[in-house]
């Protein structure tokens, strides 16, 4: 399992494991957890980086409806998944 490290702005860096990857009308989300197995709170992150960006830019997906949407999405691609 693919781990990334983020660096929020004056904060200690947070890792996360990645579980999925998708893209949705050419923008790219990414499912994460921060434990690597078992039972854990997951995030849906949306990719918001520009192309001139050197490095890409998270923010976590809050909106209810883009959320529901996304979480339908990841628990149709990954079988062993469902959001509560």
């Amino acid at each position: 399992m693919e781990k990334i490290v983020f660096s929020p702005d004056n904060e200690n860096p947070i890792e996360f494991f990645v579980l999925e990857q998708t893209t949705v009308s050419g923008i790219n989300y990414i499912l994460v957890t921060d434990k690597e197995e078992g039972d854990s709170e997951a995030l849906i992150l949306k990719d918001v980086s520009k192309t001139e960006d050197e490095e890409a830019l998270y923010e976590i997906v809050s909106d209810d409806e883009e959320l529901k949407a996304l979480a339908d999405i990841f628990e149709n691609l990954m079988d062993d998944i469902s959001f509560e």
